[in-house]
């Protein structure tokens, strides 16, 4: 029997290859979480960016919504571009453009010019953020070293939203509200250097599909519709015609979309990526786990500064220790327990213990501290978010076809979105109710009374927003498949001889 023993060089040849891989997760991790972190990190500069410019409050809402817009409906379009055209080619495209609309932003002379460039930096945010995830879908083909590369990513997307709210209060404080835009610029030249350097590409054999255009119409219209939809509940509430004139309008279109689908014959989505079973309980949980999420950061961010007069960079500082909690629980889930038990077991205990963390901020009052009261639920939202988030993005994008893999990452990315949008709507307009309740039960309206009217507008956004993960928990227990059964993250071993000679595909 003859034995195959690998020479020095081959060795040599294949730990090139993986430290090559792990660079190419360093560039893709830094553009993830420039795009995460800038949902969030323009909120803190508004307050000092309207005084510098002299918007108005009506006004002020469009430079978070114009960015949510082009991006949450253009995201499935980017994410089938890069399958198109090539993941390397449209991810520096993706950063460049980025970098160009975040110093226009930051030089803006005028409220207009920053509009215009929030929604620029959309439109490139949803070709870099959808693509991001491709390259990472396509270069870690190695089960374990899949693994430890989602737990990475899922741990960048989870913690994105409050490295913002850090990073927002301190160079808005320290230096100027233009530098939360500027900061782009920088990163953005570093993930071009790496790209250029690490990420591969390969040349497609056959001929290049074709764009899905009356899909794309459909699907894009029927994504702006509903973020919009969902924009103006929050600022013109739910009796407002054209909040439900653009959400009929995006049911119809997303309909539309969907019947257009089973028979185009290049389609922008193949049904067959979110009929899986697997895939849909996947992109059901990040959207979930992405209406929850972004409330805990919207309201424990207005209770830490009206509520305990919390600095701007304190507030930043409060959610240090949830980012913690959130990467320790990635690491952990995607390198011990996810391999283990499945997502089927994971994803609904990271539902429970966010849901658990929801219930501990419902006992905040006046007079709580955030050692004692506010530090504990977000240590418990944060383990439970990187158990969540990991878990899902892995079987989100396992198993995809290699020329759809772009688009299939870019239904995580729409799902978070669209989870967002409708968190922040349906959770502000309860909040609201609940504190227009309290004032008229509790007239007349002192100081005092209006400080606990926010508490209890508080307190019904965390009600409502345990109620969303516990729904996340049942959904994700029950969609999921068990392990063994059809695709799951245990479902394909790879043997040691394998997985030890394995070679990464070439991305596209």
């Amino acid at each position: 029997m003859t034995q195959i023993t690998s020479s020095p060089s081959d060795v040599a040849d294949a730990a090139k290859v993986s430290q090559r891989r792990w660079l190419t997760l360093t560039v893709v991790a830094l553009a993830q979480l420039m795009v995460v972190l800038d949902s969030t990190v323009v909120n803190i500069a508004l307050p000092a960016a309207q005084t510098d410019l002299g918007f108005s409050d009506g006004d002020r809402q469009w430079v978070v919504t114009a960015y949510s817009l082009a991006f949450g409906s253009l995201l499935l379009l980017g994410g089938r571009l890069s399958d198109l055209i090539g993941r390397k080619r449209t991810f520096i495209i993706g950063l460049i453009g980025f970098a160009v609309a975040s110093a226009l932003g930051g030089a803006a002379d005028s409220f207009g010019t920053l509009v215009a460039a929030r929604a620029l930096q959309g439109v490139f945010g949803a070709l870099l953020a959808p693509t991001a995830l491709a390259v990472l879908t396509t270069t870690f083909t190695i089960p374990k070293e899949r693994a430890r590369a989602f737990g990475i990513f899922g741990a960048i997307a989870g913690a994105g939203g409050a490295v913002g709210l850090l990073l927002g209060g301190f160079l808005t404080e320290r230096f100027d509200w233009r530098w939360n835009l500027y900061i782009n610029v920088f990163i953005a030249i570093i993930g071009v250097i790496g790209a250029v350097i690490y990420v591969s590409e390969s040349k497609r054999t056959g001929p290049r599909p074709k764009l899905d255009i009356p899909g794309t119409v459909l699907i894009s219209g029927g994504l702006f519709g509903l973020v919009y939809g969902f924009a103006n509940a929050e600022t013109d509430g739910w009796d407002s015609p054209l909040t439900w004139g653009m959400l009929a309008g995006a049911a119809v279109l997303l309909v539309a979309f969907v019947l257009w689908q089973r028979r185009a014959a290049h389609p922008l989505l193949p049904l067959k990526i979110v009929l899986d079973r697997n895939r849909g309980a996947a992109y059901a949980s990040v959207l979930i786990a992405g209406a929850g999420m972004f409330g805990i950061f919207l309201f424990v961010t207005y209770y830490l500064q009206t509520s305990l007069t919390f600095s701007p960079i304190q507030t930043g500082l409060a959610f240090l220790p949830m980012i913690g909690m959130l990467v320790l629980a990635a690491q952990l889930s995607t390198n011990i327990f996810v391999p283990r038990f499945g997502p089927k077991i994971m994803v609904p205990t990271g539902m429970v213990l966010a849901m658990i963390g929801m219930l501990l901020l419902t006992r905040l009052d006046l007079d709580s501290s955030y050692a004692a009261n506010v530090l504990p639920a977000l240590m418990v939202m944060g383990f439970g978010m990187g158990t969540i988030m990991p878990a899902s993005m892995q079987t989100a994008t396992l198993g995809v076809d290699r020329e759809f893999a772009g688009v299939a990452s870019a239904m995580v990315n729409t799902s978070q979105q669209v989870g967002g949008s409708i968190g922040v709507a349906l959770l502000n307009t309860l909040a609201a109710t609940a504190a227009a309740d309290y004032l008229t039960a509790n007239a007349p309206v002192t100081a005092a009374v209006a400080a606990n009217a926010a508490i209890a507008s508080y307190a019904t956004a965390y009600w409502w927003g345990a109620g969303f993960f516990a729904l996340g928990a049942v959904v994700s227990a029950l969609l999921f498949r068990r392990r063994g059964q059809g695709l799951s993250l245990s479902a394909h071993p790879v043997a040691p001889a394998a997985q030890a000679d394995a070679v990464p595909m070439p991305v596209h």
